[in-house]
């Protein structure tokens, strides 16, 4: 397995070695500066002190001369950065969703997966959100880091030109189990990707002629629950949820129960009645903002759903 090698880590890294090969210069210049005036102007050497009078062309040269490359290394690293902020036009959209503690990522055929697979030398842009605080999504190996805000999206692109697995951590500290948000990136051939891409790729949608489908999506209920059956990383799935077995959490205690038209009911209006279990209390209440029509109907098509 190749480490590193891709366009954006190429770009980090020349910008980081032109910077610190500055620093290191200025560094060894002071240092021996440093040595030289100790040695030279030392007080065996120089028991009488003399007054030296200021040079004007000296105090010129050690300003204009930092201005000029602390310049250089901002246009350099400017140039870096337009180059990591602006994704190429056939890059490939993959959603990058986060919530403690863990990554799903959902491809443009409704496809999702807690590992990042991508094809190399293909661009992928990330579209990020958070279901509940802030984290970082962070890919050491090519050199990309961008913050999950939850209420906003965000994003950035790499890629990655040598197959192999990399690491992809949570680099912004969110709880308990912070250290242990971290899956992989697999950059595959172009040929295996088109073959995991295709293999159950396609995520069947729900019947849309079920009443209340049109308003479960206009309320914006499908932007965190999934009705696709292959999971959610923001709230639990609601394909065959009607009459199934859950745990809940109900004021601190765990609840079994079987779900059913009351429950529902209770999910919506007042959701932190009873949590379900391995999700968070994020979701809003609909009290006032669904009819009762429109709450039986929602409540109705989850029932046949």
């Amino acid at each position: 397995m190749v480490i590193f090698a891709n366009i954006t880590q190429n770009k980090v890294d020349n910008v980081f070695l032109f910077v610190h090969g500055i620093c290191v210069a200025l560094l060894a210049v002071v240092t021996v500066a440093m040595i030289y005036f100790v040695i030279k102007y030392s007080r065996k050497k120089n028991p009488k002190p003399v007054d030296i009078p200021g040079n004007l062309w000296l105090e010129i040269t050690w300003t204009v001369v930092p201005v000029i490359l602390v310049t250089l290394m901002f246009l350099y690293g400017l140039s870096g950065f337009n180059v990591l902020r602006k994704v190429p036009a056939d890059a490939m959209l993959v959603k990058a969703s986060a919530r403690m503690w863990q990554w799903n990522f959902q491809y443009e055929n409704g496809r999702r997966s807690e590992i990042l697979y991508v094809p190399s030398g293909k661009p992928v842009k990330l579209a990020i959100t958070s279901a509940d605080v802030v984290h970082s999504l962070f890919i050491p190996a090519f050199r990309v880091k961008e913050d999950a805000v939850p209420g906003r999206e965000t994003y950035l692109w790499f890629q990655g030109d040598d197959e192999g697995s990399y690491d992809l951590f949570c680099a912004e500290y969110c709880g308990v189990q912070h250290s242990a948000m971290l899956t992989k990136v697999v950059v595959m051939s172009a040929d295996k990707f088109d073959g995991w891409y295709s293999s159950d790729g396609a995520v069947p949608s729900p019947p849309q002629d079920l009443p209340g489908h049109d308003l479960f999506i206009a309320k914006g209920c499908s932007t965190c629950h999934s009705e696709s059956g292959q999971g959610d990383v923001t709230s639990p799935v609601l394909k065959k949820l009607f009459g199934s077995k859950i745990t809940t959490v109900r004021n601190g205690a765990e609840v079994e129960l079987i779900v059913d038209e009351d429950y529902l009911r209770r999910s919506i209006i007042d959701p932190d009645a009873d949590v379900r279990k391995g999700f968070l209390a994020v979701m809003p209440s609909y009290k006032d903002a669904l009819t009762e029509d429109e709450l039986r109907s929602i409540v109705n098509y989850l029932e046949k759903y």
